[in-house]
Formats: structure tokens, C-alpha cells, sequence
């Protein structure tokens, strides 16, 4: 098993549950690391025989601008669409995070980190 991990993705996106975080939007880091088998990929050394991390980008990049209100249900949804759209993706770990929040003081960001797992089916 492998970790393939996609750090640092910008998006410019309108998260959030202020009207005016929906209207005028900011600035949000996503994280993303997924476990997979590239037993083969590491023998081959042929992209067909892993995930494609842009592939993979682009899946984010989607989520990303569909607008929400909360953290928690963006980091959700790329999850989700994550293990429903990559066989290969048995875990992904999802880290959102909205530069700047609107809190009233000094604060770089805000994170929420969703954690998802392929149910085993017996």
C-alpha cells in the first residue's frame, strides 16, 4: 500500500455561511492524501496502473466550486466523490482550509480535516 499525497492546491472559491462569503468568496488550501496498491504502477512504471493524481486534481478542483456552507461538508463531498469515482483509493484523507476567515481577529486559517475509509464488504 502506498500513500500519493497532493499538497497545497489554491482555489479561489464561496464557502462559507455569510452571504457575503457565498457573493464575494476568498481563498481555500486543499490537502489531499489517498492510500492505494501501486505494486504494479511500481513494477510497470505505466500511469494505467495507478490513480492519476491529476485526475485526481481535477476531481478536487470540481468540489471546489460548488459553493457550501460549511468546511465540513466540501471536505465531505471531495471524499466521497474521491472513493466513488477511484476504485484503486481505499482511504483518502481530505484537509480543507479557508485562509483569512471572518472571525474578527488575526487568524491565517481555519482547517477541517475529513477522514475516509472504503467499507470491506464480506
Amino acid at each position: 500500500m502506498s500513500t500519493i499525497t497532493l499538497n497545497g492546491m489554491r482555489f479561489y472559491a464561496y464557502h462559507g455561511c455569510f452571504a457575503e462569503e457565498q457573493r464575494i468568496g476568498t481563498h481555500f488550501t486543499v490537502d489531499v492524501a489517498f492510500e492505494t496498491d501501486t505494486t504494479q504502477a511500481q513494477r510497470s512504471d505505466d500511469i494505467s496502473h495507478t490513480v492519476s493524481y491529476l485526475d485526481v486534481y481535477h476531481t478536487i478542483q470540481r468540489e471546489m466550486s460548488v459553493p457550501s456552507h460549511l468546511l465540513e461538508h466540501v471536505g465531505d463531498r471531495i471524499g466521497e466523490a474521491l472513493l466513488a469515482e477511484y476504485p484503486a483509493i481505499e482511504s483518502a484523507r481530505v484537509r480543507v482550509s479557508k485562509m483569512n476567515p471572518p472571525l474578527g481577529g488575526q487568524l491565517d486559517s481555519v482547517t477541517v480535516e475529513i477522514i475516509k475509509v472504503r467499507s470491506q464488504k464480506n
